[in-house]
């Protein structure tokens, strides 16, 4: 009795947790592959509240012309995800054919929309999930891709049928306030998170802003160092060999002597009068050129010039 209690209990603080997230998928846009013709099984039927509401697609794998389909989601913005509940439509007495429909399906997170470029969440198989399906994602992203495939040539596991995606209804759950995590969505995302976004359970950056490193990115790049992840190295030229921007690697103090451009990358190529005249963001020579040059970079000799005239 006592290990019931404990499960119970157990069953209820999981239960909670997850009821004190947001619904971030509700009467979003949805869309599927495609709607078998003549029916009103439209990707909206699974975010629309209603569990008595399915979303359906044709058959794939078989005999089937389809070999694939997909289902998605846009939350209209990324968001802070928790997890992902799906509800897979069931009929009375074919619960077993209806998990070997959705068996082996595969579910994404994406901020574009293409599965190709998405993080992959969950990979079902080889037994058959449950009508009832849950699972953490623990990511950040805008579209909540599902998708299944029977492919020809390929030998499934038991118990996998064609496939036929029937979705009742599909619950993504997160925060909807920007840069917040943790269970009531109320404590902020470290202030140097790539797009202001966190680990919805411990607060750790998915990504720095450019400059910063760390889990919680709370470390400045080195001197000498910028960007993202601080992979890109400064040109090395800025004035009195200071450091450069740790953001955007340009020379916010100026250029040395005979270098310009924003980051100092470039060398000062032509005949200034005086090398320190040199126009430290367009390498031109403001002050004029010196004796037997002209150009606004003083690089053309001038009898060199004169004879192309004279041509």
């Amino acid at each position: 009795m006592k290990m019931k209690c404990t499960n119970l209990i157990l069953f209820f603080v999981g239960y909670f947790a997850v009821l004190a997230y947001d619904d971030l998928s509700y009467n979003k846009d949805a869309s599927q592959s495609f709607t078998p013709a003549g029916t009103t099984y439209v990707a909206e039927n699974a975010v629309d509240g209603n569990t008595a509401t399915c979303m359906r697609t044709d058959l794939v794998g078989g005999n089937s012309p389809y070999k694939s389909d997909w289902w998605k989601v846009d939350l209209g913005g990324v968001y802070n995800i928790y997890s992902v509940n799906i509800l897979f439509k069931n009929y009375v007495g074919y619960e077993s054919r209806q998990r070997g429909r959705f068996a082996g399906f595969s579910l994404y997170i994406s901020n574009t929309g293409d599965r190709d470029s998405s993080s992959l969440c969950y990979k079902d198989g080889p037994e058959l999930p449950p009508l009832n399906f849950s699972t953490e994602c623990l990511v950040s992203g805008r579209f909540v891709i599902i998708y299944n495939e029977r492919l020809d040539g390929v030998t499934y596991p038991a118990g996998y049928v064609v496939a036929y995606t029937e979705l009742c209804e599909v619950t993504v759950n997160g925060c909807s306030k920007p840069r917040v995590y943790g269970i009531n969505c109320d404590i902020p995302c470290p202030k140097n998170c790539r797009y202001e976004i966190c680990h919805i359970k411990n607060g750790t950056c998915f990504g720095c802003v450019a400059g910063y490193l760390g889990t919680f990115c709370q470390t400045e790049c080195q001197d000498k160092w910028y960007g993202f992840d601080c992979k890109q190295q400064c040109s090395g030229h800025c004035r009195d060999n200071g450091p450069c921007n740790k953001v955007n690697g340009q020379c916010d103090g100026g250029c040395a002597h005979g270098w310009y451009g924003l980051r100092c990358e470039h060398r000062c190529v032509g005949h200034c009068i005086n090398i320190v005249l040199c126009n430290q963001v367009y390498g031109t020579c403001d002050g004029g050129c010196a004796a037997g040059w002209i150009g606004s970079f003083c690089e053309e000799d001038v009898i060199a010039y004169q004879l192309t005239i004279c041509r």
